[in-house]
This record gives structure tokens, sequence and C-alpha cells, in this order.
């Protein structure tokens, strides 16, 4: 990841399920490029640290909620990877299919709204946009994907911000525009018959994937929490 610019200083952090108990984890505060094997903490699903000299991440709650909410989910990977953040920043939704390729790896990519690295927040609002897609970008943050194992989850994270480059090429050149829903309907059935996962809950219409989640954080922010 910090060979590939999709993280940079203290950046990211992944983790892997050991078994239903288990997680390897990242430690909280380190480069990444720079981490060695011993660097590396075990946790229990809590985040509590069951082996390692260091702390674990301090991210780890959005990692425990991935798992909690995916069974199927074994390692989860979370980046900054520069020109989807930008997109997002910038307001450009990439939850349409515009590459075929792409959109057969990951599905949809859905845009969770800002909260403060950290907190609780993060968790509570990811968990609705973790049961509907395998790649999440986080407004003003990051992005997080999700996967079967290291690989898979990785590949996700690479392939989505390839995606990202092409899509900002094409968008100084000129307008672009979404495959049609009857294509899209095919890769889908592509998709399963290639036993590529997708998640248990299907993206939610226009109105937008995790309202209850998005709402009740603006309450919170209204009232001043």
């Amino acid at each position: 990841m910090y060979a590939r610019e999709l993280i940079s200083a203290g950046d990211g952090n992944v983790s892997a399920r050991l078994d239903e108990e288990r997680v390897l984890c990242t430690p909280t505060g380190f480069n990444k490029g720079y981490l060695r094997e011993d660097d590396l903490v075990i946790v229990d699903l809590r985040g509590r640290r069951l082996r390692g000299a260091h702390q674990p991440s301090s991210e780890f709650r959005m990692h425990s909620a991935a798992y909690e909410e995916r069974p199927d989910v074994r390692a989860v990977v979370h980046g900054h990877p520069p020109i989807t953040v930008a997109l997002a920043l910038a307001g450009v939704d990439l939850s349409g299919c515009v590459l075929s390729e792409t959109c057969l790896l990951l599905g949809p990519i859905l845009t969770a709204p800002y909260t403060t690295p950290t907190t609780d927040e993060v968790p509570r609002v990811l968990r609705p946009f973790f049961r509907q897609a395998n790649a999440v970008v986080m407004d003003r943050h990051g992005a997080i994907t999700l996967g079967r194992d290291l690989d898979e989850a990785y590949n996700r994270m690479e392939a989505m911000e390839h995606a990202s480059k092409i899509t900002h090429a094409a968008r100084l050149l000129g307008p672009v525009s979404s495959l049609p829903a009857v294509e899209v309907d095919k890769l889908e059935a592509l998709a399963a018959r290639l036993g590529i996962p997708r998640p248990p809950e299907k993206p939610a219409p226009s109105a937008g994937p995790g309202d209850d989640a998005i709402v009740d954080l603006v309450v919170r922010r209204l009232r001043g929490g």
C-alpha cells in the first residue's frame, strides 16, 4: 500500500481474522512502509490487545464493525487513496457503473458522510454501508475495502484507486456516463456465475444508502453531539 501510494506516513490500517475470536492488525501511529512482522498486534473483536508490544490501530472499531456486519469478510484494508478521496471531495459519485471490470470486481462504490476519525461515529455510520458494498469511501478521510482474505481486500483498494484515476482523466476530457441498467444487470449475473461475492443487501435508491445513520448523525450535529 505504501509503495503504491495508497497511504503515506502513519495513514491507514489493515486487519485480518485469524479465527472467530482473534484478529491480526497493524499498530497505531506507525509508518506502514517500515513495519516489521513483530510490530503487528493480535486483538480480540473488541480491539483488546492479546499479543504484541504495541497498541492496535486507533481505528480498529471500524474493522470490528465490518466483521460483525459481514460474516463473509475476513480482511479489512483502510487507506487514503488520493484520487479516490479527491473525487469524493469534489462531490463526484462513484456508485455508478462506469468501468465494467471495476463493477465486476467491486460492485458499487458508496460514499459515507464525514465522521470524526477514531470516534464511535465512524463504525456506527459505516455499518449500513458495509451491508451494501465491498468498497466504501469516507468523506474527507479515506476509503475502506473488504475481502474474503487479505489479497482480495487489498486488490479491491488498488482497483478502486485505478478506476478513480481513469474516471478523473475521463472527466477532464468530457462528460462521463454510467453503463445502462441492463448492462449492469448482466455484470451482476456474470459475477454470480464467477462466484464473486456481493454484500447481503442491495444498495438503496438515490435517496442514499444508510439514510437512518445519516439522519441520526445530522441530528446529533444539530444538538451539538
